[in-house]
């Protein structure tokens, strides 16, 4: 699986990938997680490459993802064509306004930002977002994104894996 998840910075789009790339770790596989993000950081642009692969893995940079997640406009712009075809694009509806141009890859959208704040987890659209790609991709489920989640967070923040699994749960029974 190669993915690609792109947005503002301040969106969380790092963490997301950090997460997809230990459930990779926590599977066995060979993973790699590539960061990018402008100088300018939140506000900014960001992406973030993760590859999730039962080989090894020859370059962490993901030209041509089979699995683009975009959070806002100008993401969409940038990315839509590289995914491969036959590949999936998932949106943030609230952010980004229209559908895709393509029409030989799987879409799904999910409003990441507005559930976000209409739950009191404003900061977590990056968490719905990725719930809705651990559905749809088969990557894994609830319950296995937790025992994630619970060994990603450190100690001093374990409050904070309740919230992000209601985040993740929220888009991953999104329709």
């Amino acid at each position: 699986m190669n993915v690609l998840i792109a947005g503002f910075g301040g969106q969380g789009i790092l963490f997301a990938g950090r997460f997809l790339a230990h459930i990779g770790l926590s599977d066995g596989l060979e993973v790699s997680w590539l960061p990018s993000y402008g100088p300018e950081m939140r506000g900014g642009t960001a992406n973030c490459s993760v590859i999730l692969s039962e080989e090894r893995i020859g370059s962490p940079i993901v030209g041509r993802p089979d699995t683009l997640v975009v959070m806002n406009m100008p993401s969409l712009d940038k990315y839509e064509q590289s995914v491969l075809p036959g590949g999936m694009l998932i949106t943030d509806s609230t952010l980004v306004s229209r559908k895709p141009e393509r029409n030989d890859i799987a879409f799904h959208t999910v409003p990441a930002t507005r559930l976000a704040s209409e739950n009191g987890i404003s900061k977590l659209a990056n968490m719905i977002i990725t719930g809705m790609l651990l559905r749809q991709s088969g990557l894994c489920g609830l319950e296995r994104a937790e025992q994630v989640m619970r060994g990603i967070i450190p100690e001093k923040r374990k409050d904070l894996i309740a919230l992000n699994m209601r985040a993740i749960a929220l888009g991953y029974a999104f329709q």
